[in-house]
């Protein structure tokens, strides 16, 4: 029995100590708490995201829940930081205009209606968003954006061997800024996609690629 003498015996709670817990039953009620935090965002929007919609959903008790993350910003920063934990690194197709597009393909497909997820990788063709729906839930919650801020910055540290790649090459001089040649090439991405809701167009990952390409070459991000 746990005594309330021995703070060392306490359970512990909140998204640390839940990516703490790594293995057999817990590592599944996190699954199936993540994903359920998910569906019910794509589905239904961050007001209607609770802790008791949550634990309904991932076939878990409530008290599980509220214990280990607390509340919804919790949730929601626990499921940015399951997608963070991965190995993703960006392809290495051969040539900087090449891999560019090949990281903007990957955007645009997490971005566009019914597109893959940040969080699982995969495309619902419902018409949801969970990535769009995780950027939303940032603004309304602190916890979710600073797990959001550190999602970004991790995929962009992991991204710069793209311009590392790029220098060995001989296709770009010594020196170049990779995080504002990443930002130049993602970027029209998310102001079409994101902000401006622009009908989905495929050779928009290519056409930016392309002209960041053009501007790295030409000195600009040194």
């Amino acid at each position: 029995m746990t005594s309330p003498e021995n703070a060392s015996d306490l359970p512990e709670s909140g998204p640390e100590a839940a990516r703490r817990r790594t293995g057999g039953r817990s590592a599944r009620v996190r699954s199936q708490v993540v994903e359920a935090v998910g569906t019910l965002l794509v589905e239904s929007g961050y007001d209607a995201l609770t802790v008791d919609a949550v634990a309904e959903r991932a076939g878990v008790h409530r008290t599980t829940v509220y214990r280990r993350w607390r509340d919804v910003g919790g949730l929601l920063a626990d499921v940015l930081d399951a997608a963070a934990d991965d190995g993703w690194r960006p392809a290495d197709t051969g040539s900087l205009e090449d891999d560019l597009t090949a990281l903007n393909q990957e955007v645009y497909e997490a971005l566009r209606p019914g597109g893959a997820d940040a969080a699982d990788g995969s495309g619902s063709g419902s018409g949801g968003n969970l990535t769009t729906a995780l950027i939303t839930a940032s603004f309304r919650s602190a916890q979710a954006a600073g797990a959001l801020t550190r999602f970004w910055e991790g995929r962009y540290a992991r991204s710069a061997q793209v311009s590392d790649r790029a220098v060995e090459r001989g296709e770009l001089r010594p020196g170049v800024d990779a995080r504002a040649l990443l930002v130049t090439a993602t970027a029209p991405l998310y102001q079409e996609l994101l902000l401006l809701r622009s009908a989905p167009d495929p050779e928009l990952p290519r056409r930016a690629a392309r002209a960041a390409c053009a501007a790295a070459r030409a000195g600009v991000f040194h």
